[in-house]
């Protein structure tokens, strides 16, 4: 016991460097999307499902990931996932279809949803209460710094290398992460050893599935579209059969009545909204800094910087400011000045001068870094240790969720407005171009430099200002989201974050080199 004491940072450098590596499965890839399409002949539908395919099926199996750890064992859930990650990055390194690349980016988000809520679950269980909230702190630090590390590893290597090195790269992770984690991760699970829930798990993973999929899928088929609708009352219904299978069964893979306690429920709903309009801004800020900024996409990543660097300072010192203010104040304020950057950015044009982009994205991470923490805190520490993978699901279920909600909200009132005020600027062209111009700002930029000569000029500034117009809209809409999440936090998030609900398991393992009454903070039984 002392040695898991005493090596738990070692530990958590290694649970962080897994969780990196997933998260960098979100966003590595989008920068590689046009040498894709040009190397494979991949269509627009093909590009968004080599993104999408990894999100859709990583959110779907988080709950029921989560549920196995907590069962057999979260350090071997984590070495499979690690396992089947690496080995699929690896097979799409071959890929000579787009389909492969699909396929393999699926297989992927099998991998990552066995490591992520590991990673969480054994930092509850390695370090002791009152140094949790500051481990718990650097990790919520790397999990929104690595979305923003994606576009530069990722511009990087395809500008100096190709495609295929995107993939390349997680396999020396992998290898260090399955090397480290057998040498310092100690094996934690359930001491109670409930059954397993199959149906539970099974109407998850449908109606999560179906929600996502209904999500992504949204803006292709319109919001209102009869496939949309349907997508979103089948999640309904599987969710809702969730709900009440859960609610009845004697050993629930996850007990529905966490969800009365404001610890719990609050704090999800801070971070979905949390991440909903991060996710939903970077979608945007790649797109204004490539297109409205002319920057490559190297450039681009570097550029937002700022967020990621102060989201991960500020998220490893939130804990100290919890401790002098309180949960509710740190969260309410972090959410409250994460709106008033997001408002600072829609101010923003193609001549603007960087340092007040900078600015914003410095208070925006600033905001986030409050947030995060103290939310994935209360979270944790509502449910007991044994349940901790369980607990860990829901918190990236609600980041996932939110992730795709904001890319999907957002990205819509972008199009919607854009389409608008491009309306006129592309009237005079034939039907074709109209068509291709109102899919994007970067194809409408394409089809300028086709055109070439004065008339191309004004298309192409005709097509930047819609772009603004829209991106303006579309951060007043997250700067609202954002607004009444804070409200309804300050209404219901309490001002102090309990301890778990019921205490560990004393360990009576072998590496126990001390009386009991000695060690610094009883762990989960080691296994």
């Amino acid at each position: 016991m002392y040695a898991t004491y005493e090596r738990r940072w070692w530990t958590l450098s290694i649970l962080c460097l897994s969780l990196v590596l997933i998260i960098l499965g979100n966003t590595v890839l989008n920068v590689a999307l046009p040498t894709l399409q040009r190397d494979l002949d991949a269509s627009a539908t093909q590009l968004q499902w080599m993104v999408d395919a990894y999100s859709l099926v990583f959110a779907g199996l988080l709950l029921t990931a989560g549920a196995l750890g907590d069962r057999f064992g979260r350090k071997g859930f984590l070495s499979l996932g690690l396992t089947i990650f690496g080995l699929a990055a690896l097979g799409a390194t071959q890929a000579t279809s787009p389909a492969h690349i699909i396929a393999a980016r699926a297989v992927m988000g099998i991998g990552a949803a066995f490591v992520m809520p590991a990673t969480l679950s054994i930092l509850t269980n390695v370090f002791p209460p009152h140094e949790r909230a500051k481990a718990i702190g650097i990790w919520a630090g790397l999990a929104g710094g690595g979305a923003a590390i994606g576009p530069i590893a990722g511009g990087y290597l395809v500008e100096h290398f190709s495609w295929s090195a995107v993939f390349y790269l997680n396999i020396p992770v992998v290898l260090i992460g399955l090397i480290g984690g057998a040498l310092l991760v100690p094996t934690s699970k359930d001491p109670d050893g409930h059954p397993l829930d199959p149906i539970g798990a099974l109407l998850s993973i449908a109606g999560l599935t179906a929600l996502i999929y209904a999500v992504i899928e949204g803006p292709n088929h319109g919001w209102l579209g009869s496939e949309t609708l349907l997508t979103f009352a089948l999640s309904a219904v599987l969710l809702a059969a969730f709900g009440t299978w859960e609610y009845r069964s004697a050993n629930p893979m996850l007990d529905l009545r966490f969800f009365r306690n404001p610890r719990f429920s609050a704090a999800s709903g801070a971070i979905m909204v949390q991440f909903m309009t991060m996710m939903g801004m970077f979608f945007l800020l790649t797109q204004y800094l490539q297109f409205g900024r002319n920057y490559s996409a190297l450039a681009a990543g570097v550029h937002s910087l700022p967020m990621p660097i102060a989201m991960m300072t500020f998220a490893s010192t939130s804990p100290k400011l919890v401790e002098r203010f309180g949960p509710r104040k740190v969260v309410t304020f972090g959410m409250g000045i994460t709106a008033v950057a997001v408002l600072g950015l829609s101010t923003l044009d193609v001549t603007s001068p960087y340092v007040f982009l900078g600015i914003a994205l410095l208070v925006m991470g600033a905001g986030a870094g409050m947030v995060m923490p103290p939310a994935t805190t209360s979270i944790m520490s509502t449910l007991p240790l044994g349940k901790a993978g369980v607990g860990s699901a829901v918190n990236d279920t609600t980041r996932e969720i939110g992730a795709a909600l904001g890319v999907g909200i957002l990205g819509s009132v972008l199009t919607s407005q854009y389409t608008a005020s491009l309306k006129d600027a592309i009237a005079p062209l034939p039907a074709d171009l109209r068509a291709v111009a109102n899919t994007g700002v970067g194809q409408a930029l394409q089809v300028a430099a086709g055109i070439g000569g004065d008339a191309g000029a004004r298309l192409a500034q005709a097509a930047r200002v819609a772009f603004i117009d829209g991106m303006q809209v579309s951060l007043w809409v997250a700067a609202g989201l954002l607004v009444a999440g804070a409200i309804a936090v300050n209404r219901a998030f309490p001002d102090h974050v309990e301890p778990h609900p019921q205490p560990p398991v004393i360990p009576v393992e072998a590496d126990v080199d001390g009386p009991e009454e000695l060690l610094p903070e009883p762990v989960e039984a080691q296994r």
